[in-house]
This record gives C-alpha cells, sequence and structure tokens, in this order.
C-alpha cells in the first residue's frame, strides 16, 4: 500500500454542539491514527465552532454564511450576498490550503466549501447524522464519495452505494469508572442514596422543558427524587428565583453542565431534546430516557430521530405540547418503575456504536490512499 507520508483535511460545518462535537472528535481520531494529518476546520462566523474548535487545538477559518430563512424576511435579501461570498472566500481556502479530502459535517459552513472542493474534483464525505436528511447534504450528495449515516433507511435520500453505516461521533471520556462516579454526586451536591432525574434542554435551554418544571415543582419537591435541573442561561434568572421561592432541597439547578459525562454517569433517568448528537450519547450511556423533539428545527427531524429510538422502544417519546401537563408526572412514575428502567436502558444500549469516529476516518483514508 502506497501511503502519502502526509494529507491534509478540511472538515466543515458546525452551528450547533450537534455538529461541532462531533467533528472535533472526528479530528481526534484522525490525529491519533497519524501523526502527520494536518486538518483545518471551516465554520460559520458567530457560531459555536469558532469558540470550541480553537479550544480544541485546531485552527479554523470563518465564512459570513447564515441561514436561509423560510419565512418572507429581508434576512434572505442578505443571504445571497453572504453566500457568494462564503463562497469566493471558500475557494481561496481550497486553493491555499490544497486538502486531499473535505469532510462536511452539516451546518451553514459545510454548504460553500464541499461545493468548492467538488469543484476542483477533490474527494467529498459528507456526514448525515440524523435520521431525516437536511437540504444542503441532499444537495452535495451528488458529488459527494462517501455518506457516513447514523440510522437504517437512508437510502431515500441518498445514493445507496454511497452509503456507509458509521453512527454519530460522540465526545470522548464520556464513560466513567465507578469511583468516578461517586465523585460525580458531590460534584453536583446530590444524595448518592437518592434516585436523580436529569434533564437537559441545550446550552440556551428549552422553554417548554423549563415551563414543565416549574409547573411541578411541588410535585418533585415532595416525590423524594432528586432533579438535576439544567436550565440554559436564557432561562437561568427566573428558574433561580422560583426555586428559592419553593424551597425545594432535592433540585439542583444550573444554567450548563459542562462535566455532561458525569451528569449522564448518576442519572436515573434522562429528559431530553432529540438531536441526533445527543441521541447518539444516549444510546452509549444505555440510560432509559424520555425525549420530546424540539418543534423548532427544519423538517422537524428531531421528531423522526425521536421516532426512530420508540419504534424499537429505546425510548419515551413526548410532544413538546404535551410537556406541561404530562412530563413530570411520567417522569416521577417512570423513575420508580424498575422494570420498566431495565427494558428502556436494555433497548436503547443495543443501537450504541462506540467506534464511530474511527469508521469515519477509515473511508476518509481508503479515499486518500485510493484503496
Amino acid at each position: 500500500m502506497n501511503q502519502v507520508k502526509k494529507y491534509r483535511v478540511i472538515i466543515g460545518g458546525g452551528g450547533t454542539g450537534g455538529h461541532v462535537f462531533p467533528a472535533i472528535s472526528i479530528a481526534n481520531a484522525l490525529r491519533e491514527s497519524d501523526d502527520d494529518v494536518q486538518i483545518l476546520f471551516v465554520g460559520a462566523l458567530g457560531k459555536l465552532e469558532m469558540e470550541k474548535v480553537p479550544e480544541a487545538g485546531y485552527e479554523i477559518k470563518g465564512l459570513p454564511i447564515a441561514g436561509f430563512q423560510r419565512r418572507i424576511t429581508w434576512k434572505n435579501v442578505t443571504f445571497f450576498f453572504k453566500l457568494m461570498k462564503s463562497m469566493a472566500i471558500a475557494r481561496k481556502i481550497i486553493k491555499s490550503f490544497k486538502p486531499d479530502i473535505v469532510v462536511g459535517v452539516g451546518g451553514y459552513a459545510s454548504g460553500p466549501i464541499l461545493k468548492a472542493a467538488g469543484r476542483k474534483g477533490i474527494p467529498t464525505v459528507i456526514q448525515e447524522q440524523n435520521s431525516y436528511a437536511g437540504v444542503t447534504n441532499k444537495l452535495l450528495a451528488g458529488k459527494a464519495a462517501k455518506i457516513c449515516v447514523a440510522y437504517e433507511g437512508m437510502e431515500k435520500y441518498f445514493p445507496a452505494e454511497k452509503i456507509i453505516m458509521t453512527g454519530n461521533p460522540i465526545r470522548q471520556n464520556l464513560l466513567l469508572s465507578s469511583e468516578m462516579k461517586m465523585k460525580s454526586y458531590g460534584h453536583f451536591q446530590l444524595d448518592p442514596e437518592k434516585m436523580v432525574i436529569l434533564l437537559i434542554g441545550g446550552s440556551l435551554g428549552a422553554r417548554t422543558l423549563n415551563e414543565s418544571i416549574l409547573s411541578g415543582i411541588e410535585k418533585i419537591k415532595e416525590s423524594g427524587v432528586q432533579l438535576l435541573w439544567q436550565s440554559g442561561s436564557y432561562y437561568f434568572t427566573e428558574a433561580e428565583k422560583a426555586l428559592k421561592e419553593s424551597g425545594a432541597k432535592n433540585i439542583k439547578l444550573v444554567p450548563f453542565i459542562k462535566e455532561m459525562n458525569m451528569a449522564f454517569q448518576i442519572a436515573d433517568l434522562i429528559i431530553s431534546r432529540a438531536g441526533a448528537g445527543t441521541i447518539s450519547e444516549l444510546c452509549v450511556i444505555g440510560k432509559p430516557v424520555i425525549l420530546v423533539p424540539s418543534p423548532n428545527v427544519a423538517e422537524d427531524h428531531q421528531t423522526s430521530n425521536a421516532k426512530s429510538l420508540t419504534d424499537l422502544q429505546a425510548a419515551v417519546f413526548m410532544a413538546d405540547k404535551e410537556v406541561e401537563e404530562k412530563l413530570v408526572e411520567t417522569a416521577l412514575s417512570l423513575v420508580k418503575n424498575e422494570l420498566r428502567k431495565k427494558n428502556l436502558a436494555s433497548h436503547i444500549a443495543r443501537l450504541a456504536i462506540n467506534d464511530s469516529a474511527e469508521r469515519i476516518i477509515n473511508e476518509v483514508k481508503k479515499l486518500v490512499y485510493k484503496l
């Protein structure tokens, strides 16, 4: 096998943690596999990747790209100008960096950089994280060499011969030892003798999830169950005020959980949105989960993600419009039902793919080395 000593990889995309953290996981796997690989990220200016990628030790170039609004708005006028400028910058990046391959992880910036690479005949790989393919990835699929997916049945969106089942890369160090698990209770100031419900709604929070907790504080207070509540920064002040007024001592409120691996480990039940990256992590963790898809995402793809699990009895589904009335009562009932929890945990754990990043870089290497 005639391998080149060095090769260059561009990883394009981002916008949310669901895109950024898998992208960083792919980069880490590439770097661990080959010391000589050179990696450049391309993201969208002002988005999460512009902060998280440098923190992870990688260089990133920003594009002024933004999303197209489906409703009529003046922002769509500037969209086309930003798109043209982003395409011009993407072409310059391709010309100067001279990548051997470009990997797109979804998000605004993946479109221009993959398009520019395709026009130069540079092989591209798409990583589609959701069970419902995004518009950008569907448009780019024709030129892509490989399409790495996390769900079965993606032939309805992409050419079957290009599809590789890889799963979604997850954050490293997600699993902890039993010793670290006990330390995690202390970290969050929770009692290891009592059950813990973990509620996560994203870094900014989720309005309906938070409102369901606010309306159910008294029930939680009297339940004997502990709640680790990530409210999001936007809703934290309101939630903190309500919690103080309630006097509940069994609810630990935080705006954002940085040590998510520790939170996952001590949770007896997890309540979460249904982003693709989060679902992949939940499968690896193997804990019972209530999924509440966000209704504010393109093509309602979180509902599709969630139903791919609930159809296999691997999660409990609850529509966003139902949570204020049903979530707290459902969660308190489920966390005390050991048989139901055991069955849910068993089914979700069967869906875990632990080596997703390695599967993706194997496809990258095959294309680079023309195997």
